[in-house]
């Protein structure tokens, strides 16, 4: 009798044993497979960072420059992807690949890639008169700030030095379809974009572009280093 307790024991122990060892095996094996920072970041390398670099859908505009850029606006803005409130195949299908931590961690990361000298209260240049009235007319600085580098939220890009193209072409997505295969769904901006024309809107991207600003496109060579 006292062997079979003993067999029994020894039984429960093993199993409860096993048991334990089941449970902690996928967290382990989670650590040791966590994905580093870096190849989380690889798809965003390709077009981000390479200065110059060139999207082709929905019109050739260059990629928009994202270090410098504030983490709350890059985590909205692929947030705004992944809903659908902005649509883009290419970057509907990466934000849907993203979790919520790694978006997180990616916009922290590319908010700090940027250039630590903030630029001055005011624009780096005035407007003439045709696009300050278009600028006024838009209410533009009161939410992108004075300078176009300070907006009063986080969750508001910086636009000042942005690809004048990039800007171009995303003020006309507020005016696309809404069932289209592009476009952005943001009821503030697209109440603003539908009071322009298109030659309106490319003549404020034309100048929001042309000024000092915080935005980079960090070449590949210094991204790994």
């Amino acid at each position: 009798m006292n062997q079979l307790l003993t067999t029994l024991m020894a039984l429960v122990v093993a199993s409860a044993t096993g048991f334990a060892h089941a449970q902690a095996a996928p967290a382990a094996a989670a650590s040791a497979g966590a994905v580093p920072l870096q190849a989380r970041i690889a798809m965003c390398v390709g077009c981000h960072n390479i200065p110059g670099y060139q999207a082709s859908f929905p019109e050739v505009h260059k990629v928009p420059m994202i270090a410098g850029q504030s983490a709350a606006y890059i985590e909205a803005a692929l947030g705004a992807y992944k809903t659908g409130e902005r649509r883009h195949p290419t970057m509907r299908s990466i934000a849907d690949s993203l979790s919520e931590q790694d978006i997180k961690e990616i916009a922290a990361y590319y908010a700090k890639l940027g250039t630590d000298e903030p630029v001055a209260e005011q624009p780096s240049r005035q407007p003439g008169a045709q696009v300050g009235a278009l600028l006024q007319k838009g209410a533009c600085v009161s939410c992108h700030g004075a300078n176009f580098s300070k907006p009063i939220a986080p969750n508001y890009p910086k636009i000042a030095g942005q690809h004048r193209d990039y800007l171009f072409v995303a003020l006309k997505s507020y005016k696309a379809d809404p069932k289209g295969p592009v476009g952005r769904g943001n009821a503030v901006m697209g109440g603003i974009a539908k009071q322009f024309g298109n030659a309106e809107l490319k003549a404020m991207a034309d100048y929001i572009g042309s000024l000092d600003g915080e935005l980079e496109t960090v070449p590949e060579s210094r991204f790994h280093k």
